[in-house]
């Protein structure tokens, strides 16, 4: 059975704006076009735009998953296994912070206490430091100080300024995604608005320059602090990147 574009972008979950942009790059091109120029996927386009939904749900960026879809040895079932196998073991690490969450919860609500070294049970350090060594390695020794200077200024934040961050965090995704699904632009005046609060709110971890807040974008889109975007909406990534190198471009220096 052969799948229109709105209908495979229906059926997936994504946008027929992402498909057609992943064959533009090559990453999933259509079994074939008919003779009014619509594109039309088969089985096999749809087992292999699964493989790249799962790859992206592991957070690799597309070049890479182009070259591993790519090779002349990729075996699906493989490779299925592979996800498998990791899946399980984030849905390990999730269960653990399930369960942090609902002994906060219960800590907070002063119906159960939490001892404090449970209270980052679940949380990766070593992805938190991954990202910190990406920041030196592209920014030097200048950015080094900024976090060892970020870590000294949240160091005495309480539990009520941590959720006052997050809370804002989310309002301005939750903004951004209504700007994005109006059909505004990234550099529309809406959505620039709702930088500035971004680039305000990263302000209180760190301060970046034009250069580094463009940098940052490659976290985004690239690294696990996407999923922090993508549940919001699966293509915010994208949005927020393009509109942060408008707003960096404009007024940073």
């Amino acid at each position: 059975m052969a799948y229109t574009v709105k209908n495979l972008a229906t059926m997936a979950g994504v946008s027929v704006r992402t498909l057609h942009y992943y064959d533009e790059v090559g990453l999933l091109e259509p079994a074939y076009c008919g003779v009014n120029g619509y594109r039309f996927y088969e089985e096999e386009q749809l087992l292999q735009l699964q493989q790249i939904l799962f790859y992206r749900e592991l957070g690799l960026p597309l070049k890479q998953i182009q070259s591993i879809l790519g090779r002349p040895d990729f075996d699906k079932v493989l490779a299925l296994e592979s996800h498998r196998k990791t899946l399980l073991q984030e849905l390990d690490r999730k269960g653990q912070l399930l369960t942090t969450i609902d002994k906060t919860i219960e800590h907070l609500k002063g119906t159960k206490k939490m001892e404090e070294k449970e209270i980052f049970t679940g949380f990766d350090p070593e992805k938190q430091r991954q990202h910190e060594q990406y920041l030196v390695d592209r920014y030097g020794d200048d950015m080094k100080q900024s976090i060892t200077k970020s870590k000294k200024r949240v160091k005495d934040w309480t539990k009520e300024k941590w959720e006052q961050t997050r809370e804002e965090f989310a309002d301005i995704c939750t903004e951004l995604v209504k700007i994005m699904e109006s059909g505004l632009e990234a550099d529309s005046q809406e959505a620039q608005d709702q930088i500035r609060r971004h680039f305000k709110w990263i302000c209180q971890f760190w301060t970046p320059n034009r250069e580094s807040y463009k940098g940052h974008t490659q976290l985004i889109v690239d690294s696990d602090l996407r999923q922090a975007y993508t549940t919001h909406h699966v293509e915010l990534p994208e949005f927020v990147t393009a509109a942060i190198k408008a707003f960096a471009d404009r007024e940073l220096t």
